[in-house]
């Protein structure tokens, strides 16, 4: 009895630190944040005015920490539940379920609030640009840079 309230207790701090970790995982999309990557590159810089902003939600990526995650602390809870062939029945189908459920958790933790901002650029193109909320605010009729590096566009005031 006080082996499993031992192993409860183990899976519910997994559990929390696990949730904390995978939010800690997710990269921004901001258009002030860049890669390590990103970094002493050369990047295409380009002028224009904005024509329209529209809020939009950035879709969450699903992952394999949060699916391997889930798989390991199911298949912990589940091994804790009876005994012999049902115990291992258990084990099993708590780490298939931990599995699903972790995806779906990282693919949730990871979903962000973005900001579709369309741009004039002076040489009188359109181009609309995703980028993830930030404290940065854009209006209709702000002057921006349209900063590209690798196929990777972001707008900055």
């Amino acid at each position: 009895m006080l082996f499993q309230f031992y192993r409860l207790t183990l899976i519910t701090l997994a559990v929390a630190a696990t949730a904390g970790g995978l939010g800690a995982c997710a990269s921004s999309t901001a258009g002030n944040v860049y890669s390590r990557d990103e970094a002493r590159q050369a990047q295409v810089v380009k002028f224009g005015t904005i024509e329209a902003v529209q809020p939009v939600k950035i879709e969450g990526r699903p992952g394999y920490l949060g699916a391997a995650t889930g798989a390991v602390l199911g298949g912990l809870a589940g091994s804790t539940v009876g005994g012999g062939t049902g115990q291992k029945a258990a084990t099993v189908a708590g780490a298939v379920a931990g599995g699903v459920a972790g995806q779906a958790g990282e693919r949730v933790l990871t979903r962000a609030d973005g900001l579709e901002i369309t741009v004039r650029l002076e040489n009188g193109n359109i181009m609309a640009i995703v980028q993830e909320q930030s404290e940065q605010q854009f209006q209709v009729g702000q002057r921006v840079r349209v900063v590209e590096h690798n196929g990777t566009y972001r707008v900055s005031p």
